[in-house]
């Protein structure tokens, strides 16, 4: 039986991380900086908390991470901890920065000085690339990153790079492009827009209230995305990957989606407020997956308008939805 060990088990990543590793006969470790007190949402909303076995590493930490690293024993690691919120980061740069590349760069170096055959992803993130004029951004593109938290993710990668060439480390990052689920917080503007959308259909008398709605952005579906993380893992060479639908729509297109899902207007909902802008953004996010696509046989099935139709279908039934055909 295969071990592995994620990091950041509490997010939407890592709860259908640990699903699919379940399904596939492993023995799932995961972490949080408190594991006593973690809801673990995610993990209670799939039925499999029981099944993982959690503890509390703080990953700016070296001595803790190498203590859990030492004690499960894993043949995988995945690295999904740190701050996530590309909005937040722009309050939180120094929390970001050490939680996501100190947090990256401890693993890195846990692996080295245990000497064990550990394979090891990190959760890369398409904002390193910034704006790219539109133009499909594929492994080969350069980072141009337009936030704190993609200066983090843009730090975390090439020490990924650095440890696979010059330690010779089974280390790999996935370059995600933006992938939703029902397990997003609502903090996030996607699971935001649904949940607001619902509540209106209900009858609710608030308004939508939201930042730049021309942005483009390549929306996928999260449960596809963590089985492209697995199969980076079962390469007989470390690579790094764009994870990508390879298609693009805007904001506003998503919103038109939802709000069509349950026969509003959205035009008669949404107020557009300058505080949510940020203070940099990017116009256009999209990715090219060929790659993926190559050498994984891998390939998103779920594009923007299946993506918020799960959405809704999971928001108003309160089931989970599995899969793209559902």
């Amino acid at each position: 039986m295969k071990k592995a060990l994620i990091t950041g088990i509490g997010g939407q990543d890592g709860a259908y991380l640990a699903r699919l590793l379940l399904a596939k006969g492993y023995e799932v470790h995961g972490t949080s900086r408190d594991a006593e007190t973690a809801s673990f949402t995610g993990l209670n909303r799939l039925g499999i908390r029981d099944k993982v076995q959690v503890h509390s590493m703080a990953l700016n930490d070296f001595r803790s991470a190498i203590q859990i690293v030492a004690n499960t024993a894993p043949d995988e690691i995945y690295n999904l901890a740190g701050q996530s919120s590309v909005g937040l980061s722009f309050e939180q740069p120094v929390e970001t920065l050490e939680s996501i590349s100190v947090g990256t760069l401890n693993l890195l170096e846990v692996i080295r000085f245990l000497g064990k055959p550990i394979r090891f992803y990190s959760a890369g993130s398409s904002e390193c690339f910034g704006d790219t004029g539109g133009r499909s951004a594929d492994e080969e593109t350069p980072f141009r990153p337009r936030s704190p938290y993609a200066v983090a993710k843009s730090a975390a990668f090439w020490q990924v790079a650095n440890y696979r060439e010059a330690y010779g480390l089974f280390a790999c990052s996935g370059i995600l492009f933006n992938h939703e689920s029902p397990l997003r917080p609502r903090r996030f503007v996607t699971q935001k827009i649904v949940s607001t959308v619902c509540r209106i259909a209900q009858g609710s008398q608030e308004q939508l209230n939201l930042g730049d709605i021309t942005i483009r952005r390549d929306w996928g579906w999260a449960p596809e995305y963590v089985e492209a993380m697995w199969l980076m893992l079962q390469q007989q060479h470390p690579h790094d990957f764009v994870i990508a639908t390879g298609v693009h729509y805007s904001l506003q297109e998503f919103i038109e989606q939802v709000f069509a899902g349950l026969n509003l207007d959205w035009r008669e909902h949404v107020v557009l407020n300058q505080k949510l802008l940020r203070p940099t953004d990017i116009a256009i996010s999209v990715g090219n997956p060929r790659k993926a696509r190559e050498i994984l046989g891998w390939e998103a099935q779920a594009k923007m308008k299946e993506v918020v139709h799960m959405m809704l279908q999971a928001e108003t039934s309160g089931t989970l939805v599995h899969n793209p055909s559902s």
